[in-house]
């Protein structure tokens, strides 16, 4: 499995506009701790993440990177 959405977890502040950002509802507040001491977000879903980047877009930390699947075109 690729993983399509990658949160830098340690950096997180878990200020959660991503879980409010994303359409699919697959972001939630980890009830674990990271480093910093904040509850940060993760994906608990990677294969229904539809790589639209909202997450990525609002998270005022920087800490998501989103990957999109390479679209091929069939030669006609």
């Amino acid at each position: 499995m690729n993983k399509k959405v990658i949160f830098n977890e340690d950096m997180c502040k878990g200020c959660a506009l991503c879980v409010k950002a994303c359409p699919i509802d697959i972001i939630k507040i980890s009830e674990t701790i990271n480093l910093k001491g904040y509850h940060p977000a993760r994906v608990e879903n990677q294969e229904a993440c539809i790589s639209c980047a909202a997450c990525g877009r609002i998270c005022p930390d920087g800490v998501i990177t989103v990957y999109r699947p390479i679209q091929r075109k069939n030669a006609s």
